[in-house]
């Protein structure tokens, strides 16, 4: 199984970007995904979840900016940022979680936003 993060980079404020979580074919229809980040010196958090039934929530400190989908020919989640803010700066994360206990995490992607 694997999870592999990509589209990350330096973004200016203000700017937008869309990260992909490929995730292999054998757990993608079963599993709930979620994204996280984590900063720098700081602890990593929760950003947002689709379930395998497709049903999304967002952390509210994100809502309207975050946006998570996925795209089922592709077995990708992707997380679509707008209006990027300086404090959105983090190693970004996917993780893939299946009812059968087992979680799988991928590399992260860093994400910089500065002018």
């Amino acid at each position: 199984v694997q999870l592999v993060e990509s589209g990350g980079g330096l973004v200016q404020p203000g700017g937008s970007l869309t990260l992909s979580c490929a995730i292999s074919e054998s757990i993608f229809s079963f599993a709930a995904v979620d994204w996280y980040r984590q900063p720098t010196g700081k602890q990593r958090e929760w950003v947002a979840r689709i379930t395998s039934g497709g049903t999304t929530t967002v952390t509210d400190s994100v809502k309207g900016r975050f946006t998570i989908s996925r795209d089922i020919a592709k077995n990708t989640v992707n997380l679509r940022i707008n209006n990027l803010k300086p404090e959105d700066t983090a190693v970004y994360y996917c993780s893939a979680h299946l009812d059968s206990g087992y979680d799988y995490w991928g590399q992260g992607t860093q994400v910089t936003v500065s002018s």
